[in-house]
């Protein structure tokens, strides 16, 4: 049994409790089992004079890759990332070849992540099988076999009956829906935002439109069953708009939005670096400030990296033929204090609301808390790190990252999984 570990002279911020000082932690068999007292004998002292003691990061919106992806990343090397990005608690998505729609795709997850021992990685499962909109999947065994949601996110389900039904069988397990919001007969060949730089550009756009129906409708399916209903990676000021409004009349709705849709706009595309193509693609200024007021006035609940890595040989296809997606979990943190905290856009409170408490609520898992008894998954942030994003320091196997070059501010230090340290 290691000794306990005391991590002192820190600042602590909890929201689950409104703490927001300087304090020490004293950690035992994995679990935190004081605050504010001195260490004792015989523990382990681990000073952080400066930095930040935070609930352990979660990203609720990761591509991992593996299985059959393992050209792109591994559930090793995405979680290594995770870890250098801070993050203690990952959920990963079904998009996998094959996807994760049986009992034995998840429990091949949970075990290829225990091997790992890196962060803790939780599954999200397919919500139609083989992810193609067409049947419902097996939700009760899925959830029965360890998922914590449910998910065709990269595939949107446009069958509103297929929806309906699992958001009903959602509703029986207490999980929530995550909804990848597009129509996509409205986004097919799309490159990009359809907007001015598109037209200008010559290269096909994918309307708002697209988003915003799609939102509209998921919308009205989680209040005509009472399911749980998540949207990911918002981008559009209609989205935005629209779950506000669903929030008022007391729908179950939450949403997250990315690191890159507050960061960037579809300007970056007359670069013609498939390196700026995503899906929701870049929007246009108007939209990215939406969505950062959405985060500012609680619409937006989460911020999800949406890390979704590809080969090299890949994103170096011709822009129309390259794949959609981004890198994020080793950039997404720097990226929010750079832009959100540092400006003074959002507090440290509220960041570690929406990237550690919030997704803990939304996915159900005993996570995003210092309280007495909780896991011992922390964050030591350094805040005013100063550094520079390069390709050979992502740990992630691929290197797919628009940032690459950027000065950022603040940096996971350290990082502890179950009281043990990571990275």
């Amino acid at each position: 049994m290691p000794n306990p570990l005391s991590i002192i002279n820190g600042r602590v911020i909890d929201p689950s409790q409104q703490i927001d000082r300087i304090a020490n932690l004293r950690i035992h068999d994995g679990k935190i089992v004081e605050i504010d007292t001195p260490p004792k004998d015989g523990d382990d002292v681990f000073d952080v004079a400066g930095k930040i003691v935070l609930p352990g990061l979660i990203d609720m919106h990761v591509h991992l890759r593996e299985p059959g992806g393992e050209e792109n990343d591994t559930i090793e090397t995405g979680t290594k990332a995770a870890i250098h990005g801070g993050f203690t608690s990952i959920a990963c998505c079904p998009n996998t070849m094959p996807p994760i729609d049986s009992q034995a795709s998840v429990e091949f997850i949970k075990q290829q992540a225990a091997r790992s021992k890196n962060c803790n990685v939780y599954v999200i499962c397919c919500i139609s099988k083989n992810r193609e909109g067409k049947e419902l999947a097996e939700l009760g065994q899925l959830f029965e076999a360890g998922a914590i949601a449910c998910s065709d996110d990269g595939a949107p389900v446009e069958d509103a009956e297929l929806t309906r039904r699992a958001f009903e069988y959602c509703l029986m397990f207490d999980k929530p829906l995550l909804s990848h919001p597009e129509i996509t007969s409205l986004t097919k060949n799309g490159v990009m935002h359809e907007g001015m730089v598109s037209l200008l550009l010559g290269l096909r756009g994918m309307p708002v439109a697209a988003e915003d129906v799609a939102v509209a409708q998921d919308i009205t399916l989680a209040e005509i069953t009472g399911g749980r209903l998540h949207v990911m990676h918002v981008s559009s000021e209609g989205a935005v708009s629209a779950i506000r409004r669903a929030k008022l009349r007391g729908i179950r709705v939450t949403a997250e939005v990315t690191p890159h849709h507050l960061t960037l706009t579809d300007e970056a595309l007359r670069s013609f670096d498939s390196n700026f193509k995503m899906n929701p693609p870049l929007r246009s200024q108007e939209h990215v400030e939406a969505c950062i007021e959405g985060l500012r006035d609680g619409t937006i609940d989460v911020i999800a990296s949406d890390h979704a890595p590809h080969a090299a040989e890949k994103k170096m296809r011709e822009l129309d033929q390259a794949p959609f997606g981004i890198i994020g979990l080793e950039t997404s943190l720097p990226l929010v204090i750079t832009k959100l905290i540092r400006p003074g856009i959002l507090d440290w409170q509220s960041v570690v609301q929406k990237m550690s408490l919030n997704p803990a609520k939304i996915l159900g898992i005993p996570k995003g808390t210092l309280q007495l008894g909780a896991d011992a998954d922390i964050t030591v942030v350094d805040p005013d790190a100063r550094w520079t994003v390069s390709a050979d320091d992502f740990h992630s196997k691929s290197k797919n990252s628009p940032y690459i070059g950027w000065e950022l501010f603040g940096k996971a230090s350290a990082v502890f999984v179950g009281g043990v340290r990571r990275g």
